[in-house]
């Protein structure tokens, strides 16, 4: 099993950092993160979907998530779910670090 200790920077995401807190296991339906984003940091670089959805939770500054170009703006104690099949990303557009925790929901039944 992977450290979880051990920070990764996601596919095609820039100044993102991520370090796991719980990671999936057979059966279970979650994994949690999280991550650090540099100012001009996030991703992925080409908004993305997947059959997972997301609950981002910001901890400290303000998260820029845009979904199917939509531009949405949480800040420290906010929160926002995201439906994985829809295009979105999430950048730091701020001048100081993001903390957040993002935390992935899966859905077997989710085509």
């Amino acid at each position: 099993m992977k450290e979880l200790d051990d920070y990764i920077i996601p596919p095609h995401h820039i100044g993102f950092k991520a370090k796991p807190l719980l990671l999936k296991e057979e059966g279970k339906g979650v994994d949690c993160f999280l991550a650090y984003i540099e100012p001009e940091g996030g991703g992925p670089q080409t908004d993305h979907t997947h059959t997972h959805d997301h609950l981002f939770i910001v901890i400290e500054g303000v998260a820029t998530i845009y979904i199917e170009g939509e531009v949405n703006e949480i800040g420290e104690g906010q929160s926002l779910l995201v439906d994985g099949s829809v295009k979105h990303s999430v950048w730091n557009k701020s001048k100081s670090q993001l903390k957040m925790i993002g935390i992935n929901l899966y859905n077997d039944q989710k085509a």
